[in-house]
């Protein structure tokens, strides 16, 4: 019997890619309704009226001595001693010159004052201060003022340290951090020059970009930024490709617009309000997303966290929040686009404790419903590997409840390895059977407010994009309230829902085609792909 030689591998893909173009163009997307009112098919307007560096990154390219922004994670080493500064036991303490490897004693978080002037605040909060009695550096204030405040020289990696009264800081032949060297450091090896090491510089929030511009120049900033990034063409563009629901990502500092306090720069209630106008011309509904509190519920740039720290949990700061929400509902109640408000933005766990965010979560539906009987009202899932069932079981309220749940296949070790495939069928085992048995629930309406289609899998084609596309909109659209993509318009493409649209990496369908069962049409073509696979390599 003649031996035929298996097809090579380029000719399975090639029928492989031709099989799921087909299934692609003979089965596409179709929404659905329940409950009454269409689902969300939305999308989110991300980078907005709430800063991510990483969506614009060019919003921040004027800001001097940009590479030490609030939060700023900084290590000084002295050029003579060649040891750490180091603030013994996190803070509370004298500052030694002592360690010869740098970890979190010898790290400091930068407080920006302006360009040149900087404080530095500990790992366990306090701050640097020269108000501590003689000469020594300690790092002993709770709150900073002048006297924790320091002026910056930069020489490329080498900086001076210089008190706002004149003194320069040294590192003493004893490994005490000083401030009586009063001669004039020049650059070359001496005790007042040290090595500045930055070690992150990731936060590239509202907080960074206004405090490190200053007032004016990041009001003339945000207002061409809101001004331009978002527009009524947008609005149009997501009616006509069937998106109906925008949530809009805002600041707590809206509440208090034109006039926010610093270092904050109103404009955000005006854009706002437009949008509200926009969504009416284009038939399309708004969620408001409460996305930044004061405090910061998660120490993200995108909760305008000026240092990394989650300080939201307390009495104060959940007050003025609970003010925030009755703003926000007292203006949009009665707005015919108003489809819902969304009372916090990932919190995390476990800084925010579940007793807390709970209680929040019922205050803020009680005002809600001071204003309006219909409009829903959304609890997001604390971000941290939580249970979503934890929100399920907390009766926050008794109508119109919905439960958001964000859905990445990034952020977490757990998929750094995962492949195309694997990717897609974590979508269909893992994430649709626990949007069935939420759904399942006499309780909260199942709402997965982002998602993107981007995972970490190298040099995938635009074949494995669309079907990573389907599979989520195929399961997501399972959710009981419906989905919204994160975002509209971003720098990397992939996360852009404009730029996956016209370039075909997502299709939305058309209602006229009946939905198959497109999981079973993938298993066929992936068997199919395995069976011949086998034939290569067997």
């Amino acid at each position: 019997m003649a031996f035929s030689p298996p097809p090579p591998r380029r000719l399975i893909m090639a029928w492989v890619s031709s099989v799921l173009m087909l299934c692609w163009f003979l089965f596409p997307f179709i929404p659905s309704s329940a409950h009454g009112f269409s689902k969300v098919r939305g999308v989110n307007l991300g980078g907005w009226l709430v800063v991510e560096g990483w969506i614009k990154p060019s919003l921040f390219d004027g800001i001097p001595n940009g590479d030490m922004l609030d939060g700023t994670q900084v290590q000084f080493k002295s050029v003579v001693l060649q040891k750490f500064v180091s603030a013994a036991g996190g803070g509370g303490s004298n500052v030694m010159v002592d360690r010869d490897i740098a970890s979190s004693w010898e790290t400091f978080k930068l407080w920006r004052v302006s360009d040149k002037e900087f404080q530095f605040r500990c790992l366990n909060g306090q701050f640097l201060t020269s108000n501590s009695g003689g000469d020594l550096i300690t790092a002993t204030a709770d709150t900073p003022a002048m006297t924790e405040t320091f002026y910056i020289e930069r020489n490329n990696a080498r900086v001076h340290i210089k008190l706002l009264t004149g003194g320069y800081v040294q590192a003493t032949m004893d490994n005490l951090l000083t401030s009586n060297y009063q001669l004039e450091p020049g650059w070359d090896d001496n005790s007042a020059t040290f090595e500045m090491i930055i070690v992150a510089n990731t936060l590239h929030g509202d907080y960074q970009l206004a405090n490190g511009y200053g007032y004016n120049q990041a009001s003339d900033v945000l207002t061409r930024h809101r001004d331009s990034f978002i527009t009524a063409s947008d609005f149009d563009f997501l009616s006509k490709c069937g998106i109906n629901t925008v949530r809009i990502p805002v600041g707590w500092w809206i509440a208090q617009d034109p006039y926010p306090p610093a270092p904050f720069v109103g404009g955000s209630l005006a854009a706002l309000d437009r949008a509200f106008s926009w969504a009416q011309t284009y038939n399309l509904k708004c969620i408001i997303d409460l996305h930044a509190a004061p405090g910061s519920q998660n120490g993200n740039e995108h909760s305008a966290s000026r240092d990394g720290s989650v300080d939201w949990p307390s009495p104060d700061y959940i007050s003025q929040t609970l003010h925030v929400i009755d703003f926000l509902s007292a203006r949009y109640a009665n707005h015919p686009s108003l489809l819902g408000i969304e009372l916090l933005n990932e919190p995390s766990a476990p800084a925010v404790p579940l007793d807390v965010l709970a209680s929040f979560y019922r205050r803020g539906y009680e005002i809600v419903r001071n204003y309006s009987s219909t409009a829903y009202v959304i609890m997001c899932q604390r971000i941290g590997n939580t249970d979503p069932m934890e929100l399920f079981q907390a009766n926050i309220g008794v109508s119109n409840i919905v439960v958001d749940l964000h859905y990445y296949n990034l952020f977490d070790p757990f998929f750094n390895n995962f492949n195309a495939l694997e990717n897609i069928q974590f979508i269909f085992k893992s994430r649709a059977p626990q949007l069935q048995a939420l759904n399942s629930l006499n309780g909260p309406l199942v709402f997965v407010g982002e998602w993107v289609n981007e995972w970490n899998v190298p040099n995938a084609s635009q074949i494995q994009y669309q079907l990573f596309g389907r599979a989520q909109l195929d399961v997501y659209n399972n959710a009981s309230f419906g989905w919204s993509y994160w975002t509209l318009k971003n720098d990397r493409v992939h996360w852009d829902f404009e730029w996956n649209i016209k370039n075909k990496y997502l299709s939305l369908g058309k209602s006229s085609v009946k939905r198959p069962n497109y999981l079973l049409v993938l298993a066929l073509v992936c068997g199919a792909y395995l069976l011949i696979l086998s034939g290569v390599t067997g």
